[in-house]
């Protein structure tokens, strides 16, 4: 006797031969999806012992002295990913080559590694007007989008401001960067007593995001947690000197 086969999945079915692709990695067939099932599986790990703060790799999870002598301004860090091979490759085609794939992907990723957070607001990093005519999109709000839509959250894209172009980070010492984007974005909106979420592409310095957070503080947000794609991890972590060098090559 014929099995009976549902209607969710045969859905499924016919979404998947409507919308299928190529994996962006190896090439292989890979359905609705942007990297298939072996690719996915084979992504690079974080570490399993983080700062709660950062994202930089602890002995036990515990808050890293970076943070427990100069704390940044942003209260946690959710990562996805290590900012190593192939994940940077795929966050470069998708910001610098106009593949927006990538970016659904991550920011479904991203929805899952901030479960269980209770957030108010969630704001993209925002781009200085100069580089977002340039590139045409801002890269946080393509990854902010879907996760505030698969969450329920509401998404702000135009309260926070970049109001200021900034020095590429790359070519600045860490004391240099802070100083390069002080007093760099603006806040329109009072955001006493909410928990934002602060969505960008890769966490290197964290000066960018420190600066954004501290504004959205003074503007009377009561918790600022930092949601990435990726983390920039030291050398001896795995991460590649020309992937950190890289990920901090675009002021944004």
């Amino acid at each position: 006797m014929p099995t009976r086969t549902s209607a969710p999945s045969r859905l499924r079915r016919a979404l998947n031969t409507l919308l299928a692709q190529d994996c962006l990695l190896c090439g292989a067939s890979s359905g609705a999806q942007v990297l298939c099932a072996n690719c996915a599986g084979r992504l690079p790990a974080l570490p399993p012992c983080l700062c709660p703060q950062c994202a930089l790799p602890t002995l036990r999870g515990e808050r890293c002295g970076r943070c427990l002598t100069r704390a940044p301004a942003f209260d946690a860090t959710r990562a996805v990913l290590p900012y190593a091979f192939p994940v940077d490759a795929l966050i470069q085609s998708f910001k610098y080559g106009h593949r927006l794939a990538p970016a659904r992907y991550f920011g479904e990723r991203l929805a899952e590694r901030a479960s269980g957070l209770c957030v108010d607001l969630v704001i993209p990093l925002p781009l200085h007007e100069t580089r977002l005519r340039q590139r045409g999109f801002n890269h946080a709000l393509e990854l902010a989008r879907p996760l505030a839509a698969h969450h329920g959250w509401t998404l702000d894209a135009h309260s926070c401001t970049r109001i200021r172009a900034t020095a590429p980070q790359a070519t600045l010492t860490a004391d240099e960067r802070a100083g390069n984007l002080r007093q760099a974005f603006h806040c329109a909106r009072d955001l006493s007593g909410l928990h934002i979420a602060l969505v960008d592409d890769v966490l290197t310095s964290g000066a960018s995001l420190h600066e954004c957070a501290r504004t959205l503080k003074l503007h009377g947000a009561a918790r600022v947690t930092a949601l990435v794609v990726a983390r920039a991890l030291p050398a001896e972590d795995g991460l590649s000197a020309a992937s950190a060098r890289s990920a901090s090559a675009d002021p944004a």
